[in-house]
């Protein structure tokens, strides 16, 4: 008998297959709906998501959320969108930020997972972790070929993004075609997948 999606949520949110190597103990965060038209796969929880228990509840999602053109309410109803990380646990903190999305999690759940997410119109691949975990070979050398190339990539249904951390704000001024040229399309993009008003 199949596993229906909402099994395999709870299934996912009681994982704790990585638990010894979390300092923080293992707390999933996704959200997703068998109706989700816009999928958003990035890298994985912060600090103040893994506390709060919702996906991009930070500084970060306040900039995703601007690029996308959609408000908290369209982004946190998982009926429209799915957020779907590479590690859904935080993985804690390193010498130059957040450590890398767990290996172990992506490969357990993701083959299961994606294939029940029907009704997905378009997939957000969000850092270079979602990226060599979706696009594998198809991405460029670096983070900026791979998002340059967005046009090759939607094709394939997928459209690469840097990840929105203020991090990032210097990969931003250094690329600022991305902001000029990609955020316009990427608006209509996600306006059309969430049959909203462009």
């Amino acid at each position: 008998m199949p596993v229906t999606l909402d099994r395999l949520l709870g299934d996912i949110r009681a994982c704790r297959i990585c638990e010894a190597h979390l300092p923080h103990g293992p707390r999933p965060v996704l959200q997703a709906s068998a109706t989700s038209r816009l999928l958003i796969v990035s890298q994985a929880p912060g600090r103040k998501v893994h506390d709060t228990g919702i996906p991009f509840n930070d500084v970060s999602g306040e900039r995703l959320r601007e690029w996308l053109g959609i408000d908290r309410d369209t982004f946190y109803d998982a009926s429209r969108v799915a957020i779907v990380p590479m590690g859904f646990c935080f993985p804690g903190s390193g010498k130059g930020g957040d450590l890398p999305p767990r290996p172990e999690c992506a490969p357990a759940w993701h083959p299961r997972l994606l294939p029940l997410l029907k009704q997905v119109k378009l997939t957000l691949v969000i850092g270079q972790y979602a990226q060599a975990g979706l696009l594998g070979v198809a991405r460029g050398t670096r983070l900026t070929d791979t998002v340059q190339a967005w046009r090759e990539q939607l094709a394939r249904g997928h459209l690469p993004l840097p990840h929105p951390s203020p991090r990032n704000r210097l990969w931003l001024v250094r690329n600022a075609w991305f902001e000029a040229e990609l955020l316009p399309v990427l608006r209509e993009l996600v306006a059309d997948a969430l049959h909203t008003v462009a």
